[in-house]
């Protein structure tokens, strides 16, 4: 890949995407986009990894004939149950003599702000510093050139177990790609969807995709909590599927035609649904659909609501919701969301460069458009140019920390 194009790789429980940009006049543009049905992934976790590998290369390839370069590092995007995340905070003596901040003082304390309790099967994804102290003067956002003795951060840590990592970056290798970096999926589509000033303010970030709903929790610019819960879009289609007694691809396009998350006042339609077999149809109405959407997306804005009660203090202002992901495209989604969050709610396209075709400023590219913005910020943000064996490789990312 060229040295001025960047690529970001999601892969989902649904689908596969990559995403090429590359720099222009104005900053990072996207010039090549390629999607392909992913099979081998469930809820962030790799189930089948030949199904997976060959949703990866299609992707890619066509990825690389849009925008008329071959790829062969892209930055990564992971989720799933085994991400956790946790707050910790770093202190250390100012070393200059003249007693001013450093770049070699603030990747001191950042260091010393990851030395937590981690078991041996986990590693450290992320680093993110919330904010800086010098010398009890808290909220400094870039110490550099700062006088003071005494230098602290706090920061927002996210840890992944390793297990599951080296599945997700064997299937990158056989892709015959190098991952230059690996990234925690809402980061991402918060770096596509969200404006600095709502990150000041506060914000709850949901990426509700096929296999699992990512959180991520923002306020004074700096993450304040992140996670996953393992219920998505796939759940409800699946209720779907039940209820109405029909297939799952066919509960997928009622699910997109028809469903809605908000009461309404509407009047009542028909529409047929293919029975389990495919041979046959029967009339449904939209009363029996939003019987079996309500129930469930009120449930998934619950366990979200029960775990931001748990992970970040009560006494935190929050100013809104931001809803991304395909789960997002369902009608109605937001005014349910407002309803269980009593917070103004919105969907959170990615329109933050240049490029974006009307088709891929869609919710559900969020965290594809999203890896080329915040995949080159990471520390280590490349892979080494020398040629090792897939395990060498693998054993040495799981030894990386990534910020």
């Amino acid at each position: 890949m060229r040295a001025q194009t960047v690529a970001g790789l999601d892969i989902g429980t649904t689908k596969t995407c990559a995403v090429v940009a590359a720099c222009g006049p104005q900053g990072l543009e996207i010039i090549g986009v390629g999607e392909a049905p992913s099979a081998g992934m469930r809820r962030g976790v790799v189930t089948d990894l030949e199904e997976t590998v060959r949703s990866i290369e299609a992707a890619t390839e066509r990825a690389e004939r849009m925008a008329g370069v071959p790829i062969s590092h892209v930055y990564v995007g992971v989720t799933g149950e085994h991400i956790q995340s946790t707050n910790n905070r770093g202190i250390v003596a100012v070393s200059g003599e003249e007693r001013e901040v450093v770049a070699g003082d603030v990747k001191r304390v950042l260091d010393a702000s990851k030395i937590i309790n981690l078991a041996a099967e986990r590693q450290i994804i992320h680093a993110l510093p919330r904010h800086y102290t010098v010398d009890g003067h808290d909220g400094v956002t870039d110490p550099v050139g700062m006088s003071g003795g005494r230098l602290e951060v706090d920061t927002h840590i996210i840890t992944g177990g390793a297990t599951f990592i080296a599945n997700v970056l064997k299937c990158v290798h056989r892709a015959g790609l190098e991952p230059a970096g690996l990234v925690f999926e809402p980061l991402a589509s918060s770096a596509a969807t969200l404006l600095p000033e709502e990150k000041v303010v506060g914000v709850v970030l949901l990426d509700i995709g096929g296999g699992t709903t990512d959180i991520a929790v923002y306020a004074g610019g700096g993450a304040l909590h992140t996670g996953t819960i393992p219920v998505g879009g796939n759940i409800l289609t699946n209720d779907i599927a039940l209820g109405l007694k029909t297939n799952f691809a066919e509960a997928e396009n009622v699910k997109r035609v028809y469903g809605t998350a908000a009461k309404t006042e509407t009047d009542e339609t028909s529409f047929s649904v293919k029975t389990l077999d495919g041979r046959n149809t029967r009339m449904v109405t939209t009363q029996e659909l939003r019987a079996i959407i309500e129930p469930r997306i009120a449930e998934l804005f619950r366990m979200v609501r029960a775990q931001i009660a748990e992970h970040v203090p009560r006494d935190q202002i929050l100013g809104e919701v931001v809803l991304t992901g395909g789960g997002a495209r369902l009608a109605g989604i937001d005014a349910a969301a407002a309803e269980i969050f009593a917070l103004p709610t919105r969907i959170g396209y990615p329109a933050t460069l240049a490029g974006l075709t009307e088709a891929v400023k869609q919710p559900e590219y969020a965290t594809a458009v999203g890896l080329v913005l915040f995949g080159p910020k990471t520390e280590n943000g490349t892979t080494n140019g020398v040629r090792r064996g897939i395990f060498g490789r693998v054993g040495a990312w799981l030894g990386e920390l990534w910020n």
